[in-house]
């Protein structure tokens, strides 16, 4: 079942909130977040595109050696649409059911979150289906059926995939504690983020 649903990791984006320093390379475990992401998703599937800017050299270095697809975004400034449309294109040429979108600035989605999320939207596979707080916040990883692929294509904007979303009935996943919602954009965020960590 693993096989039937591909994972994007949107990281074409500037990281403009950081203030100069790039979040997707911050330290977590000892690597860079969108390493220890893609990581977690090739637990998961071997189906893992990572969209990225043309000339993020050095977000590239930090995915080194590891079997995942590079999806080059030349219109990234355009905002979060266009890594889902090079998602969409990658996604329509292999042979799966269902593409997860996984963000890779939050640092608690396990892969066993991801794999859970993936059998709860293979029970009903023709439904999108977005991760959740225990009380029903919509958060991330969302889940895309393939009827959607085609519409991914004609994303535009800085909106994300809400449109599609908008446009269907939704099935919530609840993962532990705020998880879901969890995303580090800012140097204020990580330093709370780290400050609340377990001190080994």
């Amino acid at each position: 079942m693993k096989d039937n649903c591909a994972i994007l990791l949107p990281a074409a984006g500037a990281s403009r909130r950081m203030r100069g320093t790039d979040k997707l390379l911050q330290p977590v475990d000892g690597q860079p977040i969108l390493r220890l992401v893609a990581q977690r998703a090739l637990q998961v599937t071997p189906h893992v595109g990572v969209a990225l800017h043309p000339d993020g050299t050095p977000r590239h270095q930090a995915l080194a050696g590891l079997p995942i697809s590079c999806l080059p975004v030349k219109d990234a400034s355009e905002g979060m649409a266009a890594s889902l449309r090079a998602g969409a294109r990658w996604a329509m040429a292999l042979d799966v059911q269902a593409l997860m979108i996984a963000l890779p600035d939050m640092p608690e989605i396990t892969a066993e979150d991801m794999r859970e999320l993936i059998f709860a939207q293979a029970r009903r596979p023709q439904t999108p289906l977005r991760a959740s707080t225990t009380d029903g916040q919509p958060g991330h990883p969302v889940i895309l059926p393939r009827s959607l692929f085609v519409a991914m294509e004609s994303l535009a904007g800085d909106t994300g995939a809400k449109t599609l979303l908008h446009n269907h009935s939704v099935l919530l996943h609840p993962l532990p504690g705020q998880r879901a919602l969890l995303d580090l954009d800012t140097p204020e965020q990580w330093a709370l983020w780290r400050d609340n960590q377990p001190r080994s």
